[in-house]
């Protein structure tokens, strides 16, 4: 079992930045998918950037190419989203994801406001 608790959300202004954390309880994080969605109201999930377990590889939706970055910290079981050039439409609930073949554990959420 697997339990993350994400942090770091809030409110900015237009062409701010933020850093999210999740933070993953349980054993063997480095082995686990890690990767970051959102949902905005009115609107289905989506992935905006993952981590692969092994490799340092990476992906992210065309949308945050350039702007968002994904890290992880293995011994610290940690995940980060590093947001910068922050845009209106990315206002959203932010949620953290793990996953391993069939297990899937999602976060809480937070809530990330980009309004001036």
């Amino acid at each position: 079992q697997v339990q993350l608790v994400e942090s770091g959300g809030g409110l900015v202004q237009p062409g701010g930045s933020l850093r999210l954390s999740c933070a993953a309880s349980g054993r063997a994080f480095s082995s686990y998918v890690m990767s970051w969605y959102r949902q905005a109201p009115g609107k289905a999930r989506e992935l905006v950037a993952a981590s692969t377990s092994a490799g340092g590889g990476t992906n992210y939706a065309d949308s945050v190419k350039g702007r968002f970055t994904i890290s992880r910290d293995n011994d610290k079981n940690t995940v980060y989203l590093q947001m910068n050039s922050l845009k209106p439409e990315d206002t959203a609930v932010y949620y953290c994801n793990a996953r391993l073949i069939f297990e899937v554990y999602w976060g809480q959420g937070t809530q990330v406001t980009v309004s001036s």
